[in-house]
């Protein structure tokens, strides 16, 4: 196994120890989970990177990059909204882009057509990942430091929320212009 795709793999090994180290309440927990969440954005970053600069691009590679990034970011979602801080509307808009994006891949795929990610696509991981670190860092703050009982008009849940509503704008938007996309490369009916 090459480095980009044993980076890939432990991307898919963090998350359910990032849902293991989130979920139960003891002291500095938001702290762990943002590290092994952070470490699981930061393999993200660089396994493609790695394998397009090594020239070790596999299909291996091609395939499960995009799920470990689904498994971490999915994790995120539903840990944020088992502590309420994540609207099940946010988990279903973004989960409702991943299927439909993961099908036309597959439809694609059959069809030997690549149909590379938009930037919105980019701009959704990218800010999903970087909120999440954000709220897991303002939750250790609260927790640790009372951040939010200090402000009089803003609380972790209603920041969050937006933060995660913006994600959920850009996974629409990503996901309407990739399907509209695929219909000028691949035939529906085959």
């Amino acid at each position: 196994m090459n480095k980009p795709n044993a980076l890939t793999i432990s991307r898919m090994i963090i998350a359910p120890l990032f849902l293991m180290s989130i979920l139960p309440d003891y002291r500095g927990h938001f702290l762990v989970a943002v590290l092994l969440f952070s470490a699981g954005a930061l393999t993200d970053a660089l396994d493609g990177r790695l394998a397009r600069k090594t020239n070790q691009v596999t299909v291996f590679g091609k395939l499960l990059d995009p799920v470990a990034d689904k498994m971490l970011t999915t994790a995120a979602l539903l840990a944020f909204m088992k502590l309420g801080w994540c609207s099940v509307w946010v988990l279903m808009i973004i989960l409702t882009r991943e299927f439909a994006v993961t099908s036309v891949r597959l439809i694609a795929a059959s069809q030997d057509v690549v149909i590379p990610a938009n930037i919105f696509g980019k701009i959704k991981t990218a800010t999903q990942m970087i909120f999440s670190i954000l709220i897991m860092i303002l939750a250790h703050m609260q927790e640790e430091y009372g951040l939010f009982d200090k402000i009089k008009y803003i609380h972790l849940t209603q920041l969050s929320n937006a933060l995660l509503w913006t994600t959920a704008v850009f996974a629409g938007v990503s996901g309407i212009i990739y399907i509209v996309q695929s219909k000028k490369l691949i035939d529906f009916k085959k």
